[in-house]
C-alpha cells in the first residue's frame, strides 16, 4: 500500500466513504480512538443501493467519486466504510490512489472465533454475498464451520429511515432472521455477522427478530483500529466539526441532520 509522502498537514482529514449512513457506525468507532482527527463524511446517496448494481457499475462510481474527491480535499487516509465497495472496488482504488486506502470486510473471523454452535450467519447486500472474496473469508477463517447467507437490502431501506425518524415496518427485521433461520441448519445460529456498515444501526430491532442467544459482530471496531494504527504519531487539528457530503440534494438531507449531529456533524454540503 502507497504511503502518504512525508507527514500529512494536521488539517488533513481522514476520509470516510460510503452509498449512505451507514459508515457512520464506523465514524462512531473512530471517534473513540481518534477525537481530534478532522474527518469528512462522503454518502453516495445518488447511487444509493449499491447492493442491487453491478459490479462495472460499482468499480466506476467508487473510484471515479473518490478520485476527485481526493483531488479536491487531500485527505490523508481514505476509508470505504462500505463492505460492497471495499470486495469489488478496493483493489482498483488502491492502483489508483497514492494514498493509505482502508477497506471493510465481513467480520467472518470474529464471528468464527465467537460462535459455539459452528453455525454463523451472515446478512449482507445482494453484491456483498455473492463475491468471491466472502468465499475466500469462509475458506480461512470457518473452515469447519457453516456459514449460512442472506441477502437483506431491505436493511439499508431501514436503516436509512430510521436515521431519518421514519417508522420501519417490523416485518423488515422479521424476514431478515427468517431468511437465514429457515436454512439448513439455521436454527442453531448464534453468531450473525452484519455485512453491511448500515446494518448494526438496526441492530436492536434484528435482535428482537431473532430472539435471545444470538450475538451480532461487525467490522466497524476492527476498521478504526486499522485507521488509527496507520496514522500512528501523525499530528491532527479539528478545528470545525466533521463535514457530511452527499452526492445528490434533496429535502431528506433535512431530516438527516439531527441524526448526523449526534456523530458530530454540523455541515452538510453537497458535492
Amino acid at each position: 500500500m502507497a504511503q502518504f509522502p512525508g507527514r500529512p498537514d494536521p488539517a488533513s482529514p481522514i476520509l470516510l466513504f460510503d452509498s449512505g449512513v451507514g459508515g457512520l457506525t464506523v465514524l462512531a468507532e473512530l471517534r473513540k480512538l481518534l477525537p481530534d482527527a478532522p474527518v469528512i463524511y462522503a454518502a453516495d446517496n445518488a447511487g444509493l443501493p449499491y447492493g442491487g448494481k453491478s459490479e462495472a457499475e460499482i468499480a466506476a462510481r467508487v473510484c471515479g467519486l473518490l478520485g476527485r474527491m481526493a483531488e479536491r480535499f487531500h485527505p490523508r487516509l481514505i476509508c470505504i466504510a462500505c463492505n460492497t465497495a471495499s470486495t469489488i472496488a478496493l483493489a482498483m482504488v488502491r492502483d489508483v490512489l497514492q494514498i493509505p486506502i482502508v477497506g471493510t470486510v465481513p467480520a467472518i473471523k470474529p464471528a468464527a472465533a465467537m460462535t459455539r454452535t459452528g453455525v454463523i450467519g451472515l446478512l449482507g447486500t445482494e453484491a456483498t454475498i455473492r463475491q468471491g472474496y466472502v468465499d475466500r473469508l469462509e475458506a480461512e477463517f470457518a473452515a469447519g464451520k457453516r456459514l449460512l447467507r442472506f441477502a437483506t437490502p431491505e436493511l439499508v431501506t431501514a436503516a436509512e429511515a430510521k436515521l431519518r425518524g421514519i417508522v420501519v415496518d417490523p416485518g423488515v427485521y422479521v424476514r431478515a432472521a427468517a431468511g437465514l433461520r429457515s436454512q439448513q441448519g439455521g436454527g442453531e445460529i448464534d453468531t450473525v455477522v452484519l455485512a453491511c456498515t448500515h446494518f448494526p444501526l438496526v441492530q436492536d430491532e434484528l435482535a428482537g427478530a431473532f430472539g435471545p442467544g444470538v450475538s451480532f459482530v461487525d467490522g466497524a471496531g476492527g476498521i478504526a483500529r486499522r485507521i488509527a494504527h496507520l496514522t500512528q504519531g501523525q499530528e491532527f487539528e479539528r478545528s470545525q466539526s466533521d463535514r457530511a457530503l452527499f452526492t445528490r440534494d434533496g429535502d431528506d438531507l433535512a431530516s438527516l441532520a439531527p441524526a448526523l449531529a449526534k456523530f458530530g456533524i454540523d455541515d452538510l454540503a453537497v458535492f
